[in-house]
């Protein structure tokens, strides 16, 4: 097991996470490379469409969502995935993706 201690995103300068719900992760394959440009879908508790991003050359993605249940659901020409995030208070809440 690898003793590095857990990587976050860099945020924009005046973010306040004890005020502000930041849903961040990693697309990754089933061998863990990160899967650039792939999109991320971040859906309502309904299941409406809220938001969606592409991410990055590193597989990176990030909403700023309030406070609930979502479900983050990812398309990419190798794979897709989807899942439920709980994001229930102000701070950050990783949520990596791994295409099926």
């Amino acid at each position: 097991m690898c003793g590095a201690p857990a990587q976050t995103p860099t945020l924009p300068p005046g973010i306040d996470l004890s005020k502000e719900t930041v849903i961040y992760g990693v697309v990754t394959d089933q061998d863990g490379a990160p899967v650039p440009s792939a999109y991320v879908r971040l859906l309502d508790s309904s299941g409406d469409f809220t938001a969606e991003v592409v991410t990055s050359a590193t597989g990176d993605f990030r909403f700023f969502a309030a406070p609930g249940t979502w479900t983050l659901s990812v398309l990419h020409r190798t794979g897709a995935a989807r899942k439920a995030v709980h994001a229930l208070e102000a701070g950050l809440v990783e949520a990596p993706l791994i295409l099926e």
